[in-house]
């Protein structure tokens, strides 16, 4: 049941990104082109699912447990610090610039588009990246 829930999540996730265009590298990137073409659309759908997220975790945090496992998995560090400022910066110039994040990226590999297969193949090669050479055993 755990399986069957995490891909319904899944598929219903891709398709708001689909319906809301966040798929469309063209629309991400005029709405970063704050002094060019802008296009306000996705502040819209970036407002709607910060107020779904906020009325989502308030019902869910009331329950005991979560329905297929035994306890809830939430972040326990609060430090603000280079890693994170500097994982952010990174992030949001990706975007950007790409006009895609991770997301966006998997749910528009069904447009069989030979660009975010290309992001993703970056992504997976930054992933790897950073943990050869960042997150090194000592």
């Amino acid at each position: 049941m755990q399986l069957l829930s995490t891909l319904i999540s899944g598929l219903l996730f891709g398709a708001g990104l689909a319906v809301s265009g966040m798929v469309n590298p063209a629309k991400v990137v005029n709405f970063f082109d704050v002094a060019g073409s802008w296009d306000a659309s996705l502040l819209f759908v970036m407002a709607g699912a910060l107020a779904v997220t906020l009325l989502g975790y308030r019902l869910v945090l009331r329950r005991q447990s979560p329905l297929y496992t035994s306890s809830f998995s939430l972040p326990t560090t609060k430090d603000i610090n280079a890693r994170l400022i500097g994982g952010a910066a990174l992030f949001g110039l990706g975007w950007g610039l790409a006009g895609l994040c991770p997301g966006p990226a998997v749910a528009s590999l069904t447009t069989l588009s030979i660009e975010p297969v290309i992001f993703i193949a970056a992504m997976a090669l930054g992933m790897v990246l950073v943990r050869r050479f960042v997150f090194r055993p000592a």
